[in-house]
């Protein structure tokens, strides 16, 4: 795998962000433009209506599923980087830290995450800040 950084960490998928939602926003598009002419024309609007609306529908599902994956992943970076800190500490992490920042540190190597953990939370720095702050970029390739 090549070298992760700043720069390239995050993380497109193709058959995602390109193959699922350009066809989406395309339905969408379309069945709006079919809505406008019906009602421009006085022509019923039920179908173009409908088929509007599933647009929006899988929209919304397509973008939850992809919402609840990153929840279910913060959830256990923030589990994963508690224990780090613990086991090179013998302390918790900072209650005060929020999970966008937990994420965050999970890019720095052991031997700067405690001293950017606390950084982070008495400076309340934001997550891009907390990127930019690391010298050594530890890779997390399995983040979707």
């Amino acid at each position: 795998m090549k070298e992760q950084n700043l720069a390239n960490h995050r993380q497109i998928v193709p058959a995602y962000h390109m193959a699922l939602i350009i066809p989406i926003l395309i339905l969408i598009i379309g069945a709006s433009v079919s809505v406008y002419d019906h009602w421009y024309n006085r022509l019923s609007m039920t179908i173009p209506g409908l088929i509007l609306l599933a647009g929006f529908l899988i929209l919304g599902v397509a973008f939850f599923a992809r919402k609840f994956a990153l929840v279910a992943q913060d959830r256990a970076i923030r589990a994963e980087e508690n224990l780090r800190h613990f086991a090179l500490t013998g302390n918790l992490l900072d209650s005060s830290l929020k999970p966008a920042q937990i994420v965050a540190l999970r890019f720095a190597p052991d031997s700067e995450f405690p001293g950017l953990a606390q950084r982070a939370a008495e400076q309340k720095l934001y997550p891009k800040q907390i990127k930019e702050s690391i010298k050594n970029w530890r890779a997390d390739h399995y983040r979707v």
